[in-house]
């Protein structure tokens, strides 16, 4: 066992790892060092909590007991989970991290004499806070990241699912935990903890099920943000330096990505994580889908095309994902490169189903970062580039968000790519993106449709170049 001052020391070690680990896994190319610190200190972390609570023979048994299980698990799931299914396992895992808050805030609050919080019925004022705030937080993120899980994974309905009076109820349970909270610091009544915890579950679910597909990215940084407060607030309870760094980090970190993301979707921070004010004020006559011919055509066109342009702007999105064709695009740029095209990359900041989901597939394909643009970088350039290869990236390139006011992505900043001289869409058919509408896109004049297989579609273009 080793003494409380040095576990702290210890503590702060690993949570300056952790700063490191954010500040690397900032750009690609200090990535690999940020996972290299962010593993070292939760390794000092664990070793240093189970050395804490017991002598060195059985706090080093329990950790490797619960390494050996829990690291399994997450092996198992990094190697059989497909890139294509991370928005998901990100938002499974944030349910996890709430559900530990919520876990040691009930032991916590059950057994007080062990947490040094006081004892049964006189626990200190400022832990009673602070664990009920963790655990309420935690029960929400849980909740939360259930239902987002449930509709990335296609299981439950991407469309919001709306009621009368949702956001007034949603309202009065927030207010109920705070009433709550009050009158437990007075009483210390387990009934009353209980009822917090349970309010909030409920909370997490219509906070969630109000929010439609479109917005799904911005959710998961948002319940990413809800989980680092969450364990923030247990590291008070728990007085775990290591802990409320870590809390700090992710919820301050999760809420500044939520924050630009709504911004680079033009939606209000605020109604986005109050559930989704103003979701069923959208016009359902923007989603019903348009039967117009389009002009469609194979790899034989495409590669014609391309073969006479001076540059080619690729813009990839889910549907590249889901056909893992990264490494595929990646050969036909190279294809392209050999015959003197200039190719770039355009990634909108919520193509895919979470942020940075693009920039990881092409990392893992090897594209140059130097070639990779966000959208602020590259608009402009659309219209002066021959060819926009639009691999399944649906929603981001919708022009019905710049002219429709009744659509749900109506004043989301999208890709320009009709301004190129022609767009090259690759998807399986006419199918609507995620936020459920038509993609105008598809019925432009200099617009060609190839239907296919994204990573089929490629490599063929890849032959006929």
């Amino acid at each position: 066992m080793i003494s409380a001052n040095l576990s702290a020391i210890f503590y702060l070690i690993s949570g300056v790892l952790f700063i490191l680990a954010l500040r690397g896994l900032s750009s690609p190319e200090t990535s690999r060092q940020g996972n290299f610190f962010g593993i070292l200190g939760m390794l000092i972390a664990i070793i240093v909590t189970f050395l804490s609570i017991g002598n060195f023979s059985t706090g080093f048994l329990y950790l490797l007991i619960f390494l050996l299980i829990g690291g399994s698990i997450g092996a198992f799931i990094a190697f059989k989970i497909p890139m294509t299914a991370m928005p998901e396992l990100v938002a499974g895992f944030h349910s996890l991290v709430g559900l530990a808050a919520v876990f040691v805030a009930i032991s916590a609050f059950l057994n007080p004499e062990i947490f040094k919080l006081g004892s049964t019925g006189s626990i200190k004022i400022a832990s009673l806070i602070e664990m009920s705030l963790g655990a309420s937080i935690g029960a929400i993120t849980f909740t939360g990241s259930i239902i987002a899980f449930l509709k990335l994974r296609g299981i439950m309905s991407g469309a919001p699912i709306t009621f009368i009076g949702q956001h007034l109820i949603n309202l009065l349970l927030g207010l109920s935990i705070i009433v709550i909270i009050f009158y437990l610091c007075k009483t210390q009544s387990e009934n009353l903890f209980w009822s917090i915890i349970i309010i909030s579950f409920l909370v997490g679910i219509l906070l969630i099920i109000p929010i439609g597909g479109a917005d799904m990215p911005v959710v998961i940084s948002m319940l990413n943000s809800y989980s680092g407060w969450a364990a923030a607030g247990i590291g008070f309870t728990l007085e775990n330096t290591a802990l409320i760094i870590t809390g700090a980090l992710v919820g301050s970190s999760g809420a500044i990505l939520s924050y630009i993301m709504c911004k680079g979707m033009n939606r209000s921070f605020f109604s986005v994580i109050l559930g989704g004010f103003g979701a069923s004020e959208q016009s359902s006559a923007s989603k019903t889908k348009d039967q117009r011919p389009v002009k469609s055509g194979n790899a034989d066109d495409a590669a014609f095309l391309m073969k006479n342009a001076s540059s080619v702007i690729i813009v990839p999105g889910y549907g590249m994902a889901v056909a893992q064709a990264q490494h595929a695009l990646r050969e036909m740029v190279d294809t392209l490169k050999k015959n003197d095209i200039k190719v770039s990359y355009a990634i909108h900041p919520v193509a895919g189903r979470m942020p940075g989901h693009m920039n990881v597939l092409l990392a893992e394909a090897n594209v140059p970062y130097d070639e990779v643009f966000e959208l602020d970088e590259i608009n402009n350039d659309f219209a002066n580039a021959d060819v926009a290869f639009v691999i399944g990236a649906n929603d981001v390139t919708n022009p019905v968000a710049k002219t429709d006011p009744q659509s749900p992505i109506y004043g989301m900043p999208v890709l320009d790519v009709e301004k190129c001289k022609s767009v090259l869409f690759v998807k399986r058919s006419l199918s609507p993106g995620y936020a459920g509408i038509d993609n105008e896109l598809f019925y432009r004049e200099n617009t060609l449709m190839l239907f296919d297989d994204a990573k089929k579609m490629t490599e063929e273009i890849t032959k006929n170049l």
